[in-house]
């Protein structure tokens, strides 16, 4: 079994409100393949919320707000999913502040991409976990 980014099996959990369902992943979570977390979620914050990005190692709201706590308390509790099930893989939400992998928008909310991993992804990976996104598929 493989941890997914809620969102791309059609949970409407993005910050607004809707989702980025991939239909193979749809498919692969109907076979049981796949378990479905949401990091923003398993933290507290509220669907819909403000868009955030991540900047200098922090993220923040689209109006500025620091929220890194909560975004690290996410990730923790997605740890905790994935170390309970064993899980060795995980499909992320590509760009995203909590799963992007790889490349992440730059902070300034202006559609810029910069290298780097989500603080989900990020931990997932250092605890030994492989982290790929949709877009690796």
């Amino acid at each position: 079994m493989k941890l997914v980014s809620a969102c791309l099996v059609g949970i409407n959990c993005r910050y607004n409100g809707g989702n980025k369902r991939n239909e193979k992943l749809l498919e692969m979570f109907r076979k049981d393949e796949l378990l479905p977390v949401c990091p923003e979620q398993l933290t507290g914050f509220a669907t819909p919320r403000e868009q955030t990005e991540q900047r200098g190692g922090r993220v923040y709201t689209k109006s500025g707000k620091d929220v890194t706590a909560g975004f690290i308390k996410g990730a923790e509790e997605v740890l905790k999913i994935a170390k309970k099930f064993n899980i060795k893989e995980a499909i992320l939400k590509a760009r995203s502040p909590s799963c992007g992998c790889g490349k992440m928008y730059d902070g300034t909310f202006t559609g810029r991409l910069i290298d780097g991993d989500g603080i989900t992804a990020s931990l997932l990976k250092k605890n030994g976990i492989k982290v790929i996104t949709e877009d690796d598929l």
